[in-house]
């Protein structure tokens, strides 16, 4: 098959996995990301970078949000909200880190494969995204992508649709944001 034939098929995955989601957990998501003091975001591998195009988008609307774990990051008091990526909802550090939240008054927030995982079942509100987990072995969905990809897509897209759906609320647009984009390159 043609590399373009891939892209197609997997174009087509993605297209089928926005019916799937939860339009009314995710305006509680929306709700709560503009009623927040600071936002935190956290996930491993690559539904890590998927988040942290999420805290750059939420820094171009004027938020105060942090990726968990860089060394510029703030503290989470409480009432802040932390957003965790994971597929399988069982990445122990990940897991760790929603418990430490929550001892902190955080509100948690998952984007899962499975909201009956560990991380699912602590999070206040849970998003959950059509895929498969890495070792494929939980997920009703039948992708061609290897490991976790089609859940990586799907949340770098739900995340960029979130920011669209804030933007909305917020009354910005692009033009806007720019302001707040890097300048020292």
């Amino acid at each position: 098959m043609k590399t373009t034939q891939y892209l197609t098929n997997i174009v087509q995955e993605l297209s089928q996995t926005a019916e799937l989601i939860s339009d009314s957990e995710t305006e509680k998501l929306v709700n709560q990301i503009l009623a927040s003091e600071k936002v935190f975001v956290a996930g491993a591998g690559r539904s890590g970078f998927m988040a942290k195009s999420l805290v750059m988008r939420m820094m171009h609307m004027g938020l105060e949000a942090y990726a968990v774990g860089e060394t510029v990051t703030a503290n989470l008091e409480k009432d802040d909200l932390l957003i965790i990526g994971s597929g399988s909802g069982e990445t122990k550090t990940l897991g760790a880190i929603a418990e430490k939240a929550k001892s902190l008054g955080g509100i948690v927030a998952a984007v899962t494969i499975s909201p009956q995982s560990t991380i699912g079942e602590l999070a206040d509100i849970t998003i959950e995204l059509p895929g498969v987990t890495k070792d494929q072995s939980e997920g009703d969905y039948k992708t061609i992508q290897p490991m976790g990809s089609l859940f990586e897509q799907t949340s770098l897209l739900f995340y960029d649709a979130l920011i669209l759906r804030c933007m909305e609320k917020k009354g910005l647009d692009s033009h806007k944001m720019y302001g707040k984009h890097a300048n020292l390159e």
